[in-house]
C-alpha cells in the first residue's frame, strides 16, 4: 500500500478533548486532513449528544450519543451501529486503546480492511473490567495489522504485547510548540519575583505523585517556589499537606490553568517537574510541552513506563526514582546550580523536542505507517 487513496478513521475515546489519547486522535485527524487526505474521527460524546462536525474539506468529527460513563468508559451503543453502517467507507481504521467501547464497535462492525491499533497504555486501574474485556482485547491485538506505541519502552514491556513484537512500531506523540506569551510570562515572574519557579501540571490524583513534589519543597531553599496546576479529588488532601508541613508560600496549588495562561507558566518556570509514580503515566505530554519552551525536566523512572525515555536522563533533564522527594529536590537544584549547567540542559531539552516530538514528525511517521513503508 504505497499511497493513501481512500479514507482513514480515528476511532476511540471521547470528545471534547479531556486527555492525552483524545488529543493525539484529534491532532492526527487535523494534521492528516490538512495534507489533503480524508481522515475522520469517531468518538463517544462526553456530553451525551450525537453530532457530526465538519472540521475541514477532508475531515469530519463524528460524536455518538452516550448512555453513561462506567469505569472510565463511555457506554455508547450508537457507536456500534453507526460504525457498522459506515465502516466500509474507510480503507484504514486507526483504533486507540484503551477503549473497550471502540473495540466492541470494531468487533461488531464486520469491517475487513486495514486496522492500526494505537496502544497508548495497558489497562491499569480497572482490574475487574480487564478480566471481562481481555478476550476482546486479545481479539483486537490479533486483528491489528500494525500495533503503534508511543515509546519503545512501553511496547517492549507491556505484558499483552510480548508475543506480537514483530508487528509493533514506535510513534512518539508530537505537539505544536507552546506559543510564547510574553505578557503572561512577565506577570508571573513579577508575582514570584526573586524565585526560581518549579512548575508542574496534571490532575490531582494519586498516580501523579504530587505529595512527593510538595515534600521535595522542604529540601529546596527559600529562593524556590513550587507551582502545581490542575484540579482533582486530592486537592484538599494536598492543601492540608502544604499547611501541615508549613510550606504555604513555598508551594501553591494553582487550580485549573487556562489555555491562555499556560504558556506564561511554561515560559516563566526554571524547571518542569513530573513526579508521577505509577505506570498509569505512560508518556507525559506535559513533558514535551515544557521541552518545546526549552525547559529542563525532572521526571521519574517508573518501571516499564515510557516517561523516562521521553525525558532523556542528563540530556533534557534528570530522572529520579518514584516516591523520592529528596531525589526530586536534588535534581532540581543540580539543574539550576549555575547558568552554564542550566543552559546545557535547556538547549538539549529544546533539541530533543525538535528531533522527536513535533506534531509534524508525528504526522509524517503516521502516514508512513499507513503506507506500510
Amino acid at each position: 500500500m504505497k499511497g493513501i487513496e481512500g479514507k482513514i478513521l480515528q476511532l476511540g475515546k471521547f470528545y471534547p478533548i479531556g486527555g492525552g489519547v483524545e488529543k493525539v486522535m484529534y491532532d492526527l485527524m487535523t494534521g492528516i486532513s490538512e495534507r489533503g487526505i480524508y481522515c475522520d474521527m469517531m468518538c463517544a460524546s462526553a456530553d451525551r449528544n450525537s453530532m457530526t462536525v465538519k472540521i475541514n474539506e477532508y475531515a469530519n468529527l463524528i460524536c455518538t450519543r452516550t448512555w453513561t460513563k462506567k469505569a472510565a468508559t463511555m457506554i455508547s451503543p450508537e457507536m456500534i451501529w453507526k460504525l457498522r453502517k459506515i465502516c466500509r467507507n474507510y480503507d484504514i481504521i486507526h483504533v486507540h486503546h484503551p477503549d473497550p467501547m471502540a473495540c466492541m464497535a470494531l468487533f461488531c462492525s464486520g469491517y475487513d480492511g486495514k486496522v492500526i491499533l494505537h496502544w497508548h497504555s495497558d489497562i491499569q486501574k480497572q482490574k475487574t473490567l480487564l478480566k471481562l474485556y481481555e478476550p476482546l482485547q486479545n481479539w483486537l491485538i490479533r486483528r491489528a495489522d500494525c500495533i503503534v506505541g508511543t515509546t519503545p519502552v512501553y511496547l517492549k514491556e507491556s505484558p499483552f504485547l510480548k508475543n506480537v513484537q514483530e508487528k509493533t512500531v514506535c510513534l512518539p506523540i508530537g505537539v505544536e510548540p507552546v506559543c510564547k506569551n510574553y505578557e503572561k510570562e512577565e506577570i508571573i515572574r513579577k508575582r514570584y519575583s526573586g524565585k526560581k519557579i518549579v512548575f508542574s501540571l496534571g490532575r490531582l490524583v494519586h498516580y501523579k505523585g504530587f505529595r512527593y513534589l510538595i515534600e521535595a519543597a522542604k529540601y529546596l531553599g527559600n529562593d524556590y517556589v513550587v507551582l502545581i496546576g490542575g484540579t482533582g479529588p486530592l486537592k484538599n488532601e494536598l492543601q492540608e499537606q502544604i499547611f501541615n508541613e508549613k510550606l504555604a508560600g513555598k508551594v501553591e496549588l494553582l487550580g485549573r490553568v487556562s489555555e491562555d495562561d499556560l504558556p506564561g507558566y511554561y515560559a516563566a518556570c526554571s524547571v518542569f517537574c513530573m513526579s508521577s509514580v505509577q505506570k498509569t503515566e505512560a508518556f507525559g505530554i506535559v513533558q514535551i510541552e515544557a521541552m518545546s519552551c526549552g525547559k529542563p525536566v525532572v521526571a521519574t523512572r517508573i518501571p516499564d513506563s515510557g516517561v523516562s525515555w521521553v525525558n532523556a536522563d542528563e540530556e533534557s533533564g534528570i530522572n529520579v526514582m518514584p516516591e523520592d522527594a529528596k531525589g526530586l529536590a536534588d535534581a532540581i537544584m543540580k539543574i539550576t546550580s549555575n547558568d552554564e549547567v542550566y543552559t546545557k540542559y535547556s538547549e538539549k531539552s529544546l533539541k530533543r523536542f525538535r528531533t522527536l516530538f513535533t506534531k509534524e514528525l508525528m504526522i509524517e511517521k503516521c502516514l508512513k505507517i499507513y503506507r506500510y513503508e
